[in-house]
């Protein structure tokens, strides 16, 4: 029983979990003494010399934290793997009626929100996906780096825009509320990051493009591939990269990509975050002309800024009888 615990917590203990397991307190202090046992927070232990890992930490700082505390913030969004390690302070949320001794390395986020949005299967206990992305969507400095969160969050497939709106439902207040309720239809659309979203926005609705499937699964080679914009009635695919510089790895794999696209009768657009976010009306010239050359018969209107080239403004909606 022992041993299953201290594995199960990343060689952590607490002072009274060991002594329940029959550990007293001059046992504790002999160990540490003779470096057996590390101190890491008062009442919590590593049973173990030498570094501590991430992980054992992060289980101490929950312990040290007490009942109903979670992982919250960028420390959960490190274990969902929405954001890399940091050598930062360790978050962490707890009910509104807890209080917690301050520590140096730790923030303490009182919420009443806690306890409904702890994940329970998790081990150690942190908040559910969905409320990581909203607590960071909070706390965003930026509307950009906002919808980032939920982009990625839907984009690395570790939820959905319609959990995300549940779980936004389940608050009453929240920075970017709007905002993030209309990104979430479009993430639910299939827009899967900031980019995608840009162009979808800017691009094709700001201009009336054809509405095109997003994130389209196809077979190559064995592997599934998603493209990110596909014009299917017109053969025309935009891709969307938001890495400013390609790796020796991804270079090939796009080229490959692009060139089946070509075999299969497909044209391939590529455009980048300056692209969709300083020259959106040149991008839809271009998409404009790759769809007029195959087939489409509509005409883009003007999207209001002062130089876009397209000759009329928005339709406006017909009358209603």
């Amino acid at each position: 029983m022992g041993d299953e615990l201290i594995d199960l917590q990343c060689g952590v203990l607490t002072r009274k979990q060991a002594q329940n397991l029959g550990i007293s307190d001059a046992v504790i202090q002999e160990r540490i003494a003779y470096a057996e046992w590390q101190r890491l927070y008062w009442g919590v232990y590593a049973t173990f010399p030498g570094k501590v890992p991430r992980m054992s930490r992060l289980w101490a700082a929950v312990l040290r934290a007490g009942p109903g505390a979670a992982l919250s913030h960028t420390t959960a969004a490190e274990l969902y793997g929405l954001a890399d390690e940091t050598p930062g302070p360790i978050h962490i949320t707890v009910p509104r009626d807890r209080r917690v001794v301050r520590e140096r390395d730790l923030v303490i986020h009182v919420s009443a929100y806690a306890e409904p949005a702890v994940d329970p299967a998790a081990r150690p206990s942190r908040i559910r996906v969905e409320h990581t992305v909203l607590d960071l969507v909070a706390q965003a400095e930026r509307l950009g780096d906002a919808l980032g969160w939920v982009t990625r969050a839907c984009g690395n497939r570790l939820t959905t825009a319609e959990r995300l709106r549940a779980a936004l439902g389940e608050r009453t207040r929240l920075r970017w509320r709007h905002e993030l309720e209309a990104a979430l239809s479009d993430v639910g659309a299939g827009a899967q990051s900031v980019l995608e979203l840009g162009y979808l926005r800017r691009c094709e609705r700001a201009h009336g493009l054809p509405p095109a499937r997003r994130q389209e699964r196809v077979i190559r080679e064995g592997r599934s591939q998603y493209r990110d914009v596909e014009y299917a009635e017109f053969g025309v695919i935009v891709e969307l990269d938001g890495v400013i510089v390609h790796t020796d790895e991804t270079r090939p794999r796009d080229r490959r990509r692009d060139n089946l696209n070509t075999i299969e009768a497909a044209a391939t657009l590529r455009y980048g975050w300056s692209d969709v976010y300083d020259s959106p009306c040149k991008v839809t010239e271009q998409v404009h002309s790759a769809l007029a050359n195959r087939g489409w018969a509509g005409t883009p209107y003007a999207c209001g800024a002062p130089s876009c080239p397209f000759p009329r403004s928005r339709p406006s909606p017909e009358p209603q009888p």
